[in-house]
């Protein structure tokens, strides 16, 4: 009888075989970084006897950027597979180091593809998603993970755990490289791998492969619940405005769902999420007159005569993120912004937590502070809103941010990290100001 690891060492090639997302005699494109789970799409790939290619991105980023260039050179010389190597270098700061790494990669692989593109996302890798997702994103949507296929970007190892991909390389005897960023829990995903997978891996060993079967069967549920918003929505008349009487008398999941198709066809955009309290505040809308509600993003809800419709305006353009020496100081889109070491500015911080330079830029989506005196991290949207900020100003509204943390935002909050203590010196004072006044 075959041993568990010896078992499980052959569901890598058996489920990219069934997934049908590597066909024989194909192009396909390997997203090749060296690690454990590309070697092994890589290696499946060739078996499967796809027109296999592959690609490797080297940003510089660490010291052994080369060396995991150099693996995958001499990988695929061996495996008879042509590779692509792009040079791009990536620096820290301006926003997420992995978010930006990935939609480079993504780019690239759009411009080299012949065909479909292949990632090496595993059944762990989609746990890890759906916990983030479920802590940072409210509703459904959330839940559904990362899809088999997006477009030409194909998931042939989305059914298969970490560990069997650790089988079938042992098994095969490939090695691999491992990165090192991916233990660096200044990194969200690596949080969660390490602290919350870990946890939940020892109330059940099949932890992964669970959660990554919830995502499964939510994405497949989903389309059953969005063709039944899209009827709901053409029983109201199909838009762009619907009676808002008739939308009260819908249940509840099925009002959010309809009114987001609606917001949704109004925007121009997927997956506009409303929350159930901006669902409760647009069906309160009505009355007499034309009453609205702002929605960010250019988007509002218009209330007249009994009907609801939505309206996007063009949203301001976020001013691009600039480098503030300290001291110094720099213009961003309609502020001043300096740094002084004379003066105790709107905030004082740290001069050692900041160090010799800061980057200003604007608000992204998810951002995340631990404010000074609040004793937790807040994602900024929350901290917009307590703090009563106006939607028009949230994109342009200066973040200071240092080593891939926020520092302060204007106006708003110091993360308690950066703020100065009676025993900090020497401090420095950041101000914010209208470049006009």
């Amino acid at each position: 009888m075959d041993s568990p690891g010896t078992q499980s060492a052959g569901r890598p090639l058996e489920a990219a075989r069934e997934s049908g997302l590597v066909p024989a005699g194909r192009p396909l494109l390997v997203l090749l970084s060296g690690g454990g789970d590309s070697v092994c799409l890589l290696d499946v790939a060739v078996r499967l006897g796809a027109r296999t290619s592959a690609l490797h991105v080297n940003y510089e980023l660490r010291a052994g950027a080369d060396e995991d260039e150099r693996f995958a050179r001499e990988l695929c010389e061996r495996l008879g597979v042509p590779l692509t190597v792009e040079r791009v270098p990536l620096s820290e700061g301006h926003g997420n180091l992995q978010d930006r790494a990935r939609e480079l990669r993504y780019a690239l692989a759009e411009r080299h593809a012949a065909a479909d593109y292949a990632a090496a996302h595993t059944a762990s890798d989609q746990a890890e998603t759906l916990l983030y997702r479920l802590a940072v994103s409210p509703g459904s949507r959330a839940l559904h993970g990362m899809a088999p296929r997006r477009g030409r970007l194909v998931r042939p190892l989305l059914e298969v755990t970490r560990g069997e991909v650790r089988d079938y390389l042992r098994a095969r005897g490939l090695s691999w490289r491992e990165d090192p960023s991916n233990a660096d829990r200044r990194f969200a995903r690596a949080r969660v791998r390490y602290d919350v997978v870990a946890a939940l891996r020892d109330l059940s060993p099949a932890a992964e492969r669970t959660i990554a079967e919830t995502a499964r069967q939510l994405r497949e549920e989903s389309e059953l619940v969005e063709s039944a918003a899209d009827d709901a929505l053409e029983e109201l008349g199909g838009g762009p405005a619907v009676s808002l009487a008739e939308l009260r008398e819908l249940p509840p999941a099925l009002r959010r769902l309809t009114l987001r198709r609606l917001a949704e066809r109004a925007a121009g955009e997927a997956g506009r999420p409303l929350s159930r309290r901006e669902v409760e505040d647009i069906l309160s809308l009505g009355g007499h007159g034309t009453k609205s509600l702002d929605l960010g993003g250019g988007l509002r809800a218009v209330a007249e005569y009994g009907t609801l419709r939505f309206t996007r305006a063009r949203e301001a353009r976020a001013p691009d993120p600039v480098t503030l020496p300290i001291p110094g100081q720099v213009r961003f889109g309609a502020w001043e912004i300096e740094a002084t070491l004379s003066a105790p500015g709107d905030v004082a911080v740290s001069a050692s937590a900041l160090g010799t330079s800061a980057s200003v830029r604007a608000w992204r989506e998810g951002d995340r502070m631990r404010p000074a005196g609040l004793g937790g991290t807040k994602t900024l949207q929350d901290l917009f809103t307590d703090r009563k900020v106006p939607r028009a100003l949230r994109r342009t509204l200066p973040v200071v941010e240092a080593a891939g943390r926020i520092v302060w935002v204007a106006g708003v909050a110091v993360d308690e990290h950066f703020a100065a203590r009676e025993e900090s010196t020497p401090r420095v004072g950041l101000i914010a100001r209208s470049a006009s006044g």
